[in-house]
């Protein structure tokens, strides 16, 4: 029997999948289809570590891995929904709440010591920050709006806040002594085993990476951060942004770059309250409060000190002397420096600009905004959109055209893949990557503190993306661009590869170019505003900014996107967008019973899963199933299905059941399988007749708590009675069968 996997992740996805995976799996039976899941959510990461210290009951397999090894073949067809990708803080609220059930997991160590401790923060490693991605990605992306979307957007355009041309917001970047100024990059000759040494003052080497397997071809890469030119960077932004009289905002990837981004974030935190860490510094080390978790894990712990009263005043003090601080919540007094997951870049730099190149006070109100991202390798591409607003005005997304991207990332690539290869660095020496035969590949010169990293990409990787670039720009018949630098050492190496690789397809009458970020996004943007569509091809950082950037201005939000990855053994990984309003979602279900997730993202990736499954299956009803659902989607947006913004009007579950609705009723009406027609056609006639009731039944449950028994890990039966609550929906769609 064909199969489809259902991936269960996290927060508002995962809710949402207790409402919708039964309508998918009633649906795709009538086409032989079974549609099975896996868990790869934070809480099921963290269990499946730890087999040794759990019951036979509470043990669960180890699903990431399985999936793993399917993406690498033929038959994986894979619908991945958000997941949490963790931060240290995220990470320990998984385990204190997974505790809390009698799950006997041991503490997340700080500073291991002894081999147990070491052992248990290896594993703890293997599951936060990005530790999805980089083992379902065995392809690179191709995420587009689909026509219906941007359709819709032009015929609804969503709110954008009004650009003045004395707006004082920009981007803050190093510009040197940063990742992106210290890059070396190599390409190997053979099959290797690299080793990366690090070589202190006195000449004693410490091994930081062994026998790191690189392939004949492979680009690979070796830079750092000045640790110190940091400091002097960051002291400057403070400082300018209060004489500016600007919101003090930091915009970095602590989730993704696991390793080194929360370093950074701690650095912003003590160059903020930099009189506070001079004088309390060692008492909050010595009390395991460290600046990477962020302000509020610091001001949390305050309570076991015995003058955290006075250390909170002091906080308290530099908060009112400093630069105002951006808010994540003002309302609750959360800001830019609280939490180093809450503002991560992709998402919070599109929102600035398209709130006027604003974010919020802490009295609520919008204010002009000095970003600051310390290694510049793509703070350009912000600076970039900023100047053409602060020129030209906002964008229209009632005309303006799209920016679809093909994303380089199979195989871990590019900086993404950097997380078992980035230090802190102990002492001040030199880093060296040396080849199998000792010979030293690249070498920089480091002190105590500096951030050093290495990453690879695979050539198969790159000459994959490179027929993805041209397959996309030749079935769009769309202008392609690669985001490549030639002054940048790694797009160098990957310009040079690209015009090699561009020569093996067939590129006559396609207009491909290569220009370097910032200014392929002038470009984009000068074509956008003429409501002309522009391929972006990128490396794997730059697929994570662009997917968010643009489709947040053009559509509103990144969740609509078509995010298809054609694994390169032949299967398909299917993405169903952002994730990052997740959080907001489940506080409010919790509280109002009201699931506000938008699903349209998971209708999309379910239409192309079922035509990539008709293909490779040879099933002809899988192919009527995807045809229909693209079509009830369109009705879906047509009609307004999706969830409200308040009380009283249809959320998630009423999204879903409108969804299934129009479903039904196109299948009732396709004509190629007529007993395909007949069973749909019931089911359409019950729902159709049920419509005000159903409705009912939903709208009758908002307003009062719900219990979901649990964040990370909900109970299924508690969540399947919440994201559940219309009987005569639920018998409706058992009928089916």
């Amino acid at each position: 029997m064909a199969k489809i996997i259902y991936t269960h992740t996290d927060e508002a996805p995962l809710l949402a999948t207790y409402s919708f995976l039964p309508i998918i799996a009633a649906y795709a039976r009538t086409a032989g289809v079974d549609v099975e899941t896996r868990d790869i959510s934070l809480a099921g990461r963290v269990i499946a570590q730890f087999p040794d210290r759990l019951t036979d009951e509470q043990r669960i397999s180890d699903d990431l891995a399985e999936l793993g090894e399917l993406a690498t073949r033929p038959e994986a067809n894979i619908i991945k929904l958000p997941n949490i990708s963790a931060s240290i803080p995220q990470l320990k609220a998984t385990i204190a709440e997974l505790r809390s059930q009698g799950y006997d997991l041991p503490a997340y160590p700080e500073n291991p010591q002894t081999d147990e401790e070491r052992d248990v923060r290896a594993r703890y490693d293997k599951v936060k920050g990005s530790a999805v991605n980089p083992v379902l990605r065995e392809g690179n992306s191709d995420r587009r709006a689909p026509a219906s979307v941007k359709n819709y957007a032009r015929s609804h355009p969503h709110s954008m806040g009004a650009w003045s041309s004395d707006s004082k917001t920009s981007v803050a970047t190093m510009g040197h002594d940063d990742f992106r100024s210290n890059e070396q990059s190599v390409v190997v000759p053979d099959d290797d085993a690299l080793s990366i040494v690090h070589v202190g003052a006195d000449g004693q080497e410490t091994v930081l990476k062994d026998a790191l397997q690189v392939l004949a071809g492979e680009v690979v890469d070796a830079t750092f951060m000045s640790a110190a030119r940091l400091d002097e960077f960051l002291e400057a932004q403070v400082a300018r942004a209060k004489a500016d009289g600007v919101l003090f905002s930091a915009h970095l990837k602590a989730t993704m770059m696991k390793v080194s981004d929360p370093i950074i974030f701690g650095h912003v935190v003590r160059a903020y309250f930099a009189d506070v860490f001079a004088q309390y510094g060692e008492e909050l080390a010595a009390a395991g409060l460290s600046a990477n978790d962020g302000l509020g894990a610091i001001l949390a712990g305050l309570d076991s000190l015995d003058n955290g009263a006075e250390i909170k005043a002091a906080f308290d003090k530099g908060l009112a002397e400093g630069p105002a601080l951006a808010m994540v919540d003002s309302d609750r007094g959360i800001t830019n420096l609280h939490v180093p997951s809450d503002v991560i870049i992709d998402a919070s730099m599109p929102a600035m600009i398209r709130t006027s190149g604003q974010m919020w006070n802490a009295d609520g109100e919008q204010q002009d905004t000095l970003a600051v991202i310390p290694d510049s390798s793509y703070a350009g591409v912000y600076q970039a959109v900023i100047d053409d607003c602060r020129t030209h005005g906002a964008l229209d997304p009632a005309t303006m055209g799209s920016v679809p991207n093909v994303g380089l990332m199979a195989k871990a690539a590019e900086e993404y893949g950097s997380h078992d290869k980035t230090f802190e660095i102990p002492a001040a020496g030199r880093v060296e990557v040396r080849n199998g035969a000792g010979e030293v590949l690249m070498s920089h010169e480091v002190e105590a503190g500096d951030i050093w990293r290495a990453c690879q990409t695979k050539d198969a990787s790159i000459r994959d993306w490179v027929k993805l670039a041209v397959t996309r720009a030749r079935a769009s018949a769309t202008p392609a661009v690669f985001w490549l630098d030639e002054t940048r050492a790694h797009d160098a190496n990957l310009i040079a590869k690209v015009r090699e690789y561009l020569a093996d397809h067939d590129t006559d009458g396609l207009e491909i170019d290569i220009m370097a970020p910032a200014a392929a996004t002038t470009y984009s943007l000068e074509r956008i505003r003429r409501g002309e569509d522009t391929i972006s091809v990128t490396g794997n950082v730059l697929r994570d900014y662009n997917t968010d950037l643009f489709p947040i201005l053009e559509l509103g939000t990144s969740a609509k996107m078509l995010s298809i990855v054609p694994l390169m053994n032949g299967g398909g990984l299917f993405e169903t967008g952002a994730g990052g309003s997740a959080p907001k979602h489940v506080q409010q279900l919790v509280k109002e019973d009201y699931l506000r997730w938008d699903s349209l993202g998971e209708f999309f990736a379910l239409a192309a899963s079922l035509e990539h499954l008709a293909g490779y299956a040879d099933n002809a009803r899988a192919k009527i199933l995807g045809d229909t659902l693209d079509k009830a989607t369109e009705t879906f947006l047509n009609e307004d299905r999706s969830p409200g913004r308040k009380l009283g009007t249809i959320d998630n579950r009423g999204s879903h059941f409108y969804l299934a609705l129009y479903w039904a009723e196109e299948l009732a009406k396709q004509t190629d399988d007529t007993d395909l027609a007949d069973a749909f056609s019931a089911l359409a006639t019950t729902l159709r007749d049920n419509e005000q009731r159903i409705v009912d039944e939903l709208l009758a449950v908002q307003g009062k708590p719900a219990d979901i028994g649990g964040y990370f890990r909900p109970d299924p039966e508690k969540a399947t009675a919440v994201m559940r609550p219309s009987a005569t929906f639920n018998e409706a769609i058992a009928s089916l069968a």
